[in-house]
């Protein structure tokens, strides 16, 4: 794929005045890092699908390392094998350099990635309808689910798609493309609560695709095909929700701190795109800066999948159908 270097425009509101409009930049904006990552020779991504930052500024990518997923209306294939490719990739945030792979032998179709305190690396398989944990070097520590058999009790899922985990190891998964809940477990594994049904009221969802946490313990749940972020305490009980046509369809949202990300996905390929971005809002759903757009050059999107937002102000987006990954910075004025 060829790319170069694009403008990425700010984002600009509507003022009143004394009986006049007029309108201002919205700030800040990002711009992409442009040669960001460095891949080595002959290396390439596959449809990347999770993307998360460890303690140290690592960038880990989760990919289906050549295998193409159309979304859940294609057909399942109970003879397809895993992948024998790695499906993790590394980076060095900084520099974008390639630091190492795993996660051969291992998925079917990835999908979520989520990384804790303890630099865990929590993945979500919609294929497998299964949840992992693992180590940051690559050893299985917790798997939830059964293998290739979805459901929808307390230990099956049906295409989980997300983790959000707390301080005290206890998590939350998104489950996700059939079953529309969000489960909360121990950090043990078992099963507490969850909450969720098919719908588009107060609580429901329609394909709740990406989960987080703040620091109050506030659960954000990207609600795709509703084209809104819920928002819910910890056990459960809605808050409120966002709902901003510059947020499009949410796909997933990353927070740090006061802020977040919400990755815009756009509608699925080979409809007539009219919305494809990320959107940076505080924790009171406040539009900040919209950035990116649809297509394939530096700074722009096919599908953006997942978002990372890193405590430097860096933001890292994989695209699915880009195959790629992406890191944009703020703007600087």
């Amino acid at each position: 794929m060829v790319h170069r270097g694009i403008s990425i425009g700010v984002i600009w509101i509507a003022v009143a005045g004394a009986g006049a409009t007029h309108t201002r930049p919205l700030q800040p904006s990002y711009q992409v890092v442009h040669g960001w990552p460095r891949l080595p020779e002959g290396h390439t991504l596959g449809q990347a699908a999770g993307v998360d930052v460890d303690s140290h500024g690592n960038v880990f990518v989760f990919h289906r390392a050549g295998r193409l997923w159309a979304g859940p209306a294609a057909p399942e294939d109970p003879a397809l094998a895993v992948l024998d490719q790695p499906t993790i990739e590394v980076f060095d945030g900084s520099s974008g350099r390639h630091l190492r792979s795993w996660g051969a032998n291992t998925f079917l179709l990835p999908h979520g990635l989520t990384i804790d305190r303890q630099d865990n690396v929590w993945l979500t398989d919609v294929g497998l309808h299964q949840v992992f944990k693992f180590n940051a070097a690559g050893k299985l520590l917790l798997s939830l689910g059964k293998a290739r058999v979805p459901g929808a009790d307390r230990s099956h899922f049906n295409m989980p798609t997300d983790v959000a985990v707390l301080p005290d190891g206890s998590f939350y998964v998104s489950d996700g493309y059939r079953n529309n809940r969000v489960i909360k477990f121990s950090a043990n594994g078992d099963y507490e609560f969850e909450w969720g049904s098919k719908g588009s009221g107060a609580g429901q969802f329609d394909l709740p695709h990406a989960v987080d946490v703040d620091s109050k313990g506030r659960v954000y749940v990207a609600d795709r095909s509703n084209a809104r972020i819920q928002v819910f305490d910890a056990a459960g009980k809605f808050l409120t929700q966002w709902r901003d046509k510059r947020l499009g369809r949410p796909y997933s949202l990353s927070i740090s701190g006061r802020r977040a990300v919400v990755i815009d996905g756009g509608d699925k390929p080979g409809s007539i795109v009219d919305h494809a971005g990320a959107a940076e809002v505080d924790l009171d759903g406040r539009f900040l800066a919209r950035f990116g757009r649809f297509g394939s050059y530096d700074g722009e999107f096919r599908v953006a999948h997942d978002v990372a937002f890193a405590r430097d102000g860096s933001v890292y987006v994989v695209d699915a159908f880009g195959q790629r990954v992406q890191k944009f910075v703020r703007r600087s004025h």
